[in-house]
């Protein structure tokens, strides 16, 4: 650290008692991305100060109660969904062994390719009252057959259920690869049936994570807008995008932000809680006959229940997606088509960039001070992957709005000049929320190349007079471009399928593929919305396939 009075040293903060601390150059990156993060929060909680009653009052008396409920309702029903598919197949896959198996081990991850709001409007496409299942259904058995309604709490849980199942299902099956056939073992010598075996000793193991699952598919659904305002599913997300473009309120938008952020980060600390419990007995389930090997029909019931989940999950969504997009392909495979891919894949790369760009010089300050502080500052730095789009979205337009409205007074009071906004509605606005949201990813992949990097590379670099950035260019980027490359594919996947933010705080005129979805299905024309979703979900792919990369059966 420098010597206190050293003007090198950038800053200072106030330290405890009678010490003061200066920061380094490096530490005040990660001070500037923590207050970054910070800001839209502090604007949320600070948007009380100044209550909007008359909006409150209107959305008791109209919406309120409804959101509170339909967002509980989704919460326990995917909960509950998402639990008995996930660690289900995790068990299946994991442990036992059937016709199959190893197929399915990597192919039940296929549905996190697919966003949410994709596989809504498919399901509402297949299944409605008007679309083609329920219409042949009819034929066949005559106007008077009962058949579920789509457009209902069940259609959204189930959709949310079948593309949030793998969260669970990934961790829990890591923590059934280690026990196999032994807990069962250990169960049974205690004179456990297989059955009582698996939920006394078995779950019990694992409940760590399958907990820590859960949390994260709670955030998903907490986080989700698409496909909720694609089955006008009132929730909170679609409460705050109605109290600013319906009501026009913003303050209202920030107070129902602040009741969301308050749930999801309940969430984060139950989380962390439960991820510090978990351990493994060891690395990996090696000889083949420690898995459990199931005959008759059984094995038979085990691969025919994971091809179902599989076949509904994605590959009859991906097949109706296909059949739809060779239906309108010579009417949609425009210069409009590609003027929405060219945005989207702007906005991919420029904030792919960026983010892994600062998520380096944040790694880089982490690996220089280890101390307490700046591990606080990069938690911080981290946080916004669990804050919703819309909330982001309305915790960073405030605050800018704010400035602009600032520079515009003082333009026509100091110099008489009518100045138009300088950062509403602008590409900067959008980036600036995707660095937030999705700093995680990028800071995540790379911390964790760098932690393969040995303390003996820096103390021959010092000898060899490399340090600051030309030890960053010269010694860390060779060895971290692992890390790198998968941040830009996760960074640049995530940004292009991002609706909330997109569609909040865009340009004008500068639509994108996800944001051309979300129109053609508010109009109910899913045929139209399939070639930009199937572009999302090809683009969700690559994800997937790095990741089975590491897997392993």
């Amino acid at each position: 650290m420098p010597i206190p009075g050293s003007h090198s040293a950038g800053g200072l903060l106030q330290g405890s008692g009678r010490r003061i601390r200066w920061l380094s150059g490096w530490q005040w990156v990660v001070l500037l991305i923590a207050l970054l993060v910070l800001m839209p929060l502090s604007v949320l909680f600070l948007a009380w100060l100044e209550p909007a009653w008359d909006i409150w009052r209107h959305l008791q008396q109209t919406l309120l109660s409804r959101l509170l409920l339909n967002t509980f309702q989704l919460l326990i029903g995917v909960s509950i969904g998402t639990l008995l598919l996930g660690v289900g197949l995790a068990w299946l896959t994991g442990a036992c062994d059937f016709p199959g198996r190893r197929h399915f081990s990597w192919t039940l991850l296929l549905p996190l390719a697919m966003p949410t709001y994709v596989l809504a409007f498919v399901f509402l496409g297949l299944f409605d009252f008007s679309g083609p299942v329920q219409t042949q259904l009819r034929t066949w058995f005559g106007p008077g057959v009962w058949l579920p309604e789509m457009r209902s709490a069940g259609g959204v849980i189930l959709v949310m259920t079948l593309a949030l199942y793998p969260y669970i299902y990934l961790l829990s099956r890591n923590a059934f690869r280690t026990q196999g056939k032994r807990a069962l073992e250990a169960a049974q010598s205690l004179s456990c049936s297989p059955m009582a075996g698996f939920f006394r000793v078995v779950l019990p193991m694992a409940r760590p994570w399958i907990a820590g699952g859960t949390a994260l598919v709670l955030m998903e659904v907490l986080a989700d807008f698409g496909a909720v305002s694609i089955f006008n599913y009132d929730t909170f997300t679609t409460g705050i995008y109605k109290a600013w473009f319906g009501f026009f309120s913003l303050p209202a938008a920030a107070q129902l932000s602040s009741l969301l952020v308050v749930l999801v980060f309940g969430l984060i600390v139950l989380e962390q809680k439960l991820r510090k419990r978990m351990r493994f007995s060891q690395s990996r389930l090696t000889p083949q006959a420690e898995r459990i090997q199931l005959h008759g029909w059984s094995k038979w019931g085990a691969t025919a229940a994971c091809s179902a989940v599989l076949g509904i999950a994605f590959v009859l969504p991906t097949l109706q997606l296909l059949r739809w997009t060779l239906s309108i392909f010579h009417q949609e495979f425009n210069r409009r088509y590609l003027d929405l891919l060219g945005h989207s894949l702007q906005l991919g790369l420029s904030a792919a960039l960026l983010i892994v760009t600062v998520a380096l010089l944040i790694v880089y300050s982490g690996r220089r001070h280890n101390d307490r502080l700046t591990r606080l500052l990069i938690r911080i730095s981290t946080l916004g992957y669990a804050l919703p789009g819309t909330v982001l979205a309305v915790g960073i337009f405030i605050p800018l709005a704010g400035l602009d409205n600032l520079l515009i007074d003082l333009a026509r009071s100091l110099f008489g000049i009518e100045m138009r906004p300088l950062l509403q509605g602008t590409v900067f606005v959008m980036l600036l929320a995707y660095l937030i949201r999705f700093m995680a990813a990028g800071f995540k992949s790379i911390d964790s190349a760098m932690h393969r990097v040995t303390d003996n590379i820096d103390e021959a670099s010092r000898l060899m007079g490399l340090r600051g950035l030309r030890l960053l260019w010269r010694i860390y980027l060779p060895m971290l471009r692992g890390g790198i490359f998968t941040a830009l594919t996760l960074i640049f996947v995530d940004v292009m399928k991002e609706m909330p933010i997109t569609l909040m705080t865009r340009p004008f005129g500068w639509d994108t593929l996800a944001v051309k979805i979300y129109e053609l299905t508010s109009e109910g024309e899913w045929e139209r919305a399939a070639l930009p979703a199937l572009t999302l979900l090809l683009s969700g792919l690559i994800p997937i396939v790095l990741l089975m990369r590491g897997t392993d059966d």
